[in-house]
């Protein structure tokens, strides 16, 4: 199994690159990757309500 570096995991979490075919199919991993991806999404929310603000004040 080879080293995936951490960009390449969030844009597999984006659905912007395709899944390694030899990654393990697990239930476990499965529920863990879709936790991180809405963890990944409602951080990059937090940011963008932050920017906005940081602009409008």
């Amino acid at each position: 199994m080879k080293k995936r570096g951490i960009w390449d995991q969030v844009l597999t979490y984006f659905y912007l690159r395709k899944r390694d075919k030899d990654a393990p199919h697990n239930t476990n991993i499965f529920l863990m990757h879709g936790m991180n991806r809405i963890s990944l999404f409602v951080f990059l929310i937090g940011i963008i309500v932050m920017i906005i603000r940081l602009l409008t004040h």
